[in-house]
C-alpha cells in the first residue's frame, strides 16, 4: 500500500529527525486515515500529536480511544478507505440499508475484507449488531445465505462450523455449480446444486457434462443408501426433476431410480423424508406402488403417522388424487382409536376439519392431541409436538369446534385432562380452559366448585410479592429468550444425539418452563400484605413468638409465604415450623424440630407479640 507522506511528517523526515520509513508508516495514521485493531476492530483516526506522541482513534468498539504513536504503529495495520472494515466507521448507515437491499454483496465485501474466507461466527461477529440489528439477524442471515447461493459467488456450506469461500469468478455459472457439486460430500447438498443446476438446464446441455453429472449422481447415491437412505432419496428425485428440465436425455435402463432404493429400503422410512421438500417427497411417495407392489398402502401409512408437516399434507393429497381418500380417513380413524397418530398427523386433521378431515374430526382428536403433547413434555430430547401446541393456542375457534355436540360426558373429561396435564405453562392453561367453557359454561364448576380443584391464596408480604414479580419478569424477557437462542445455536452445530450443548440446552428449557409454571401459579394466588394489625391473642401471621426451651429461651418471627430467612429465625406460616406455631396461644407446648440441630424439640409458648 503507497500512500504520499503527510506534510507534516515530511517536515520531519526531511530535518533528519525520524527515517523516511518510519515516516511512510506514520503518515497511515494521519487524522482522517483508516486503521485495524486486534481488539477493538477498525477505527479511524481522529487528531493527533507528533510532537506530545499521542493519536486519538474512533474505534468500533471503543470510541475516543487515546495511543501513544509508537504503540499505534505497533499495534495497528492501515485500511483503504475503500475496505469494507473503514466503511463500516464512514459510511455505516449506507451499510446498513445495503444490508437489508443486497444482503448478499454485504457478505462478499466482508469476505474480501478477511482472506476471502470466514466461518458464520466470524461474519457474525462483524455484521450482527453493527450492519444488522441484532434482534432481526437470524432471520437475516437466512435471507442473506439464500442470497449468496443464487449468486454462486460463494460456497455457502451447509455445516455452521466449516467457512464460506469466495469463488473464483472466472468460471460460468454451469461450471461453478459443477464444481460446488463435485466438491461438497454432502448429499442434501448436492440435491440443492442439482435445484440450481435446473435453471440452467440449456446451457447444461450445450456444455456437454449432462453424462458426467448423472454418473457422479449415480455413484453417489449408490453409496451414500446405506449411511444415508433419506438424502440419497432427495438426491435421486431432484435428478429426476432436472432430467425433465433437460427432456432430451433419458436414464440408462440400469440407472438407479427411485423405486428400486424403496424397495431395497430396511427400518422405518419416516425419519428419512422429514425435512424433503415438499415436491420432492411427494415424488418419492408416488414411487411407492412400483418400489412395495400390493404392500404400497400399508407402507405409506405408517410413514403417515410419524412423518412431519409436509410430508403428512403431500401423502393426503396424494390419496385424494388417487381417488383414494376413504382408504387414508379409514387408517385415521383406527388410529386415533389407539392414540397412535403423530403431532403432525393431527395438526393436519385441525386444518382440514372442515374440508378433508371432515368425517374424522371428532372429540377423539381433542383427547389424542393433549396425550400426545403430555407424553412429549415428559420424553427426553427435542420437542416434537411444539407446533402442534402452537396450533392449539393460536387457532381460537379449535376448541369450540373439537366440542361441539359433544356429549357432556366427554366435554368434562376433556377439561378434566387439560387441568391436570402438566405440559402446558399456567396461564395456557387458563387461556384453553377459558375456551372450554365459553363453548360449555357448566365446565365452570371444574374450575371454581366442588368438581375442581379450589384456589389456595397465599398470603405474602409486598416486598415478597416484588421479588417474585421481578424473578418472573427476569425469567420470561431474559432466561427463557436467551435459553430459545442456545437451544438454536446448539442445534446449528448438528447430530442432535451426540450434542452435549443442545441436550445441556433443552434440559434447562424444561427447569425453566417448570419454574415459569410455579411462579404463574404463585403470582396467581398471591395476595401482598404489609403483615401489620396482627392478632396477638394466638400466633398468626405477621407476630413474633418467644418459645422457652429447658432454661434457654428462643425468639421466632412468623410471617408471610415467601418470608422465610432461617438465619434470622423468620418463618413462612407454611414451613412445619409456622404450622406448628399458627393458632397456638401463650401457655401452650408445641414441637418441631431445631433448624440448626435437626433435633425434636418441646418449646412453650412464653409470649406473642405483634411484629409491626
Amino acid at each position: 500500500m503507497f500512500r504520499a507522506m503527510h506534510p507534516d511528517v515530511v517536515k520531519l523526515v526531511e530535518s533528519g529527525r525520524i527515517p523516511q520509513t518510519v515516516g511512510e508508516r506514520l503518515s497511515q495514521l494521519a487524522p482522517g486515515s483508516f486503521c485495524l485493531h486486534k481488539s477493538w476492530g477498525s477505527g479511524k483516526v481522529i487528531d493527533w500529536d507528533l510532537f506530545g506522541g499521542k493519536v486519538t482513534i474512533d474505534f468500533e468498539r471503543e470510541s475516543g480511544r487515546v495511543m501513544g504513536l509508537k504503540l499505534a504503529l505497533e499495534k495497528t495495520e492501515p485500511l483503504e478507505a475503500e475496505d469494507f472494515r473503514a466503511q463500516k466507521i464512514e459510511k455505516i448507515e449506507e451499510l446498513r440499508e445495503q444490508a437489508q437491499s443486497d444482503p448478499a454483496t454485504v457478505v462478499i465485501q466482508t469476505l474480501g475484507a478477511h482472506g476471502g474466507s470466514m466461518k458464520p461466527d466470524q461474519i457474525d461477529r462483524q455484521l450482527c449488531g453493527s450492519v444488522v440489528p441484532e434482534a432481526n439477524y437470524k432471520k437475516w442471515w437466512d435471507r442473506a445465505k439464500k442470497a449468496l447461493r443464487e449468486s454462486h459467488r460463494v460456497v455457502v456450506p451447509s455445516k455452521r462450523n466449516e467457512p464460506l469461500v469466495l469463488r473464483d469468478t472466472d468460471l460460468s455459472p454451469v461450471q461453478t455449480l459443477i464444481s460446488d457439486f463435485e466438491a461438497t460430500n454432502n448429499l442434501r447438498e448436492k440435491a440443492r446444486v442439482l435445484d440450481d443446476l435446473r435453471k440452467q438446464s440449456k446451457a447444461l446441455e450445450s456444455e456437454g457434462v449432462v453424462e458426467e453429472l448423472l454418473a457422479g449422481i449415480e455413484e453417489v447415491s449408490r453409496k451414500g443408501i446405506k449411511l444415508h437412505l433419506g438424502d440419497a432419496l432427495d438426491l435421486l428425485a431432484s435428478r429426476d426433476e432436472l432430467l425433465e428440465a433437460l427432456k432430451e436425455v433419458t436414464l440408462a435402463d440400469n440407472a438407479l431410480r427411485l423405486h428400486d432404493v424403496l424397495a431395497s429400503s430396511s427400518g422405518p422410512l419416516a425419519p428419512q423424508m422429514a425435512g424433503l421438500p415438499a415436491a420432492r417427497q411427494r415424488r418419492i411417495y408416488e414411487a411407492f406402488p412400483d418400489a412395495f407392489g400390493g404392500e404400497w398402502l400399508e407402507k405409506i401409512l405408517r410413514v403417515f403417522d410419524r412423518v412431519g408437516t409436509r410430508g403428512v399434507s403431500e401423502i393426503a393429497k396424494m390419496f385424494a388424487d388417487r381417488g383414494e381418500m376413504d382408504t387414508l380417513l379409514e387408517h385415521i380413524r383406527r388410529a386415533l382409536s389407539r392414540h397412535a397418530l403423530g403431532p403432525d398427523a393431527l395438526a393436519w386433521i385441525c386444518r382440514e376439519r372442515r374440508k378433508a378431515a371432515k368425517d374424522v374430526f371428532t372429540h377423539e382428536v381433542g383427547s389424542a392431541i393433549l396425550s400426545v403433547i403430555e407424553q412429549d413434555s415428559t420424553d427426553e430430547g427435542p420437542r416434537k409436538t411444539l407446533r402442534l401446541q402452537n396450533f392449539l393456542m393460536e387457532d381460537r375457534e379449535l376448541i369450540a369446534d373439537l366440542l361441539d355436540e359433544v356429549d357432556m360426558n366427554e366435554v368434562r373429561n376433556f377439561a378434566r385432562k387439560l387441568l391436570q396435564s402438566p405440559a402446558f405453562a399456567e396461564l395456557d392453561r387458563k387461556s384453553l380452559m377459558a375456551r372450554v367453557i365459553k363453548a360449555h359454561p357448566e365446565t365452570q364448576e371444574l374450575v371454581t366448585g366442588d368438581g375442581g380443584p379450589r384456589r389456595e391464596t397465599l398470603i405474602v408480604s409486598w416486598e415478597s410479592l416484588e421479588r417474585r414479580k421481578e424473578e418472573y419478569e427476569d425469567l420470561v424477557n431474559k432466561r427463557i429468550p436467551g435459553n430459545i437462542k442456545e437451544i438454536a445455536i446448539a442445534r446449528s452445530y448438528g447430530d442432535l444425539r451426540e450434542n452435549f450443548e443442545y441436550k445441556a440446552a433443552k434440559q434447562m428449557q424444561a427447569v425453566l418452563a417448570r419454574r415459569r409454571t410455579e411462579l404463574e401459579k404463585d403470582l396467581d394466588n398471591a395476595q401482598g400484605s404489609d403483615l401489620t394489625g396482627a392478632d396477638t391473642a394466638t400466633v398468626n401471621i405477621g407476630t413474633v413468638v418467644k418459645l422457652r426451651h429447658d432454661d434457654e429461651t428462643e425468639q421466632y418471627t412468623v410471617l408471610g409465604a415467601w418470608d422465610s430467612d432461617p438465619d434470622k429465625l423468620t418463618v413462612s406460616y407454611l414451613s412445619e415450623i409456622g404450622q406448628a406455631l399458627i393458632g397456638q396461644k401463650v401457655g401452650n407446648k408445641v414441637e418441631f424440630r431445631d433448624l440448626e440441630t435437626e433435633e425434636e424439640r418441646t418449646y412453650e409458648i412464653a409470649e406473642i407479640t405483634a411484629w409491626k
